[in-house]
């Protein structure tokens, strides 16, 4: 009885090396900041269109939006030196995006 018990335990204590070994050699894959950029400008840029196209692009709504989208593109620009541009699905290389390019 006492054999089956070690067996057990070894086979136990084994399995779980294994798992441990299997998230050491396999860790979670993170989130690129290219990845969190192209989508946090998406969505910023999306809330924006919003913003225009129900109170105006003079509105405070759409100031907000324009803002916080000028300051996303600078995050991107420090973590990456490039912004993406939604509304042309393309990264810019150059920091030379215009805060009213969506005022026309």
């Amino acid at each position: 009885m006492q054999d089956r018990a070690n067996i057990w335990n070894t086979a136990k204590l084994t399995m779980a090396m294994a798992a441990v070994a299997g998230f050491l050699a396999f860790p979670p894959v993170q989130v690129r900041a290219e990845d969190s950029c192209q989508r946090e400008t998406a969505k910023i840029d999306h809330n924006l269109h919003d913003a225009i196209a129900h109170h105006g692009p003079e509105s405070k709504e759409a100031a907000h939006w324009r803002s916080e989208l000028a300051a996303q593109r600078d995050r991107c620009w420090k973590a990456e030196h490039k912004w993406w541009d939604e509304d042309t699905h393309r990264w810019h290389t150059d920091r030379d995006w215009d805060e009213h390019d969506h005022d026309h």
